[in-house]
């Protein structure tokens, strides 16, 4: 996993400090408590043998070894081995349902955007374990001391620019100098960005064009195509996803997307003196 990472610092030319990779033992101690889950989510993974397979995606993990498993704490080394691996893995965020991979392997972002339909001129985002952690990723020295501590962890992608420091590789988002940045509000996808030492790439678990998911339910069709399907229940938020605002210009905001919490990121701004772009 080091390696990976390092090979990912490389292409951005910056060497970063080594990672250590995850021992089993000590990272579960670490985990805080994932969010209240329903009684039948406290169970061993469930093997799903009749699920619908769409015809049009070329990567396919056969029915019969899909893993649909709790998104609890027992489960968090599962999601890391299966990103570290390359991996499209289906997670519960603070918002709606989510696809993640490890956003510098370029096979596994293809792989997302195969398995959503979705066409690669349409950024993804990416998801980062902890607010220091998007100075790896994104420029963040314009922006006011604790603003972004104030709208993270939460329901909010912030985009930035990347700069040339970033680790993410060029590959991700290629052509634009800008990138989303989220630090969801749940613990278990946290704890898989930590684990792995790596950023997400995130993104909705539906097709392009349809309603997004708020129970693994929603996108049943789409299980063959994860190594792990983490069900965390339905999620209380609605549809509605992120709130997206750009943050790129010092002191200037534009809301990308109204999202979750449009008003309260507005509030938080404001404080900061930041007003909307005209």
């Amino acid at each position: 996993m080091a390696g990976k990472i390092k090979a990912c610092a490389r292409a951005a030319g910056e060497r970063l400090p080594p990672i250590r990779a995850p021992a089993r033992q000590p990272l579960a101690q670490s985990f805080l408590k994932v969010g209240k889950l329903s009684s039948q989510h406290e169970t061993k993974c469930i093997v799903s043998s009749s699920l619908k397979v769409p015809e049009n995606i070329s990567h396919q993990i056969q029915a019969s070894t899909e893993h649909i498993c709790p998104a609890s704490k027992d489960h968090v080394v599962k999601a890391i081995d299966a990103v570290n691996g390359g991996q499209v893995i289906a997670v519960p965020t603070d918002t709606i349902y989510g696809f993640a991979c490890d956003a510098c392997s370029a096979e596994a972002v293809n792989r997302i955007y195969e398995i959503k339909g979705r066409i690669h001129t349409r950024p993804l985002a990416v998801c980062v374990a902890d607010v220091p952690d998007i100075s790896r990723v994104a420029v963040v020295d314009h922006l006011p001391h604790g603003l972004l501590r104030s709208l993270l962890p939460g329901p909010v992608t912030v985009v930035l620019k990347r700069g040339e420091n970033s680790i993410l590789e060029r590959s991700l988002n290629p052509g634009l100098d800008s990138i989303g940045v989220r630090v969801p509000n749940l613990d278990f996808i946290r704890s898989i960005a930590r684990g792995a030492g790596i950023a997400l790439a995130l993104t909705s678990a539906n097709l392009s064009g349809r309603p997004s998911s708020v129970s693994v339910k929603d996108f049943g069709d789409l299980w063959p195509h994860c190594s792990y399907v983490f069900d965390g229940g339905v999620l209380p938020s609605g549809r509605a996803g992120s709130t997206i605002v750009d943050l790129i210009t010092p002191g200037v905001y534009r809301i990308l997307r109204d999202g979750r919490s449009r008003e309260e990121t507005v509030a938080v701004l404001g404080k900061f003196g930041f007003v909307e772009a005209s």
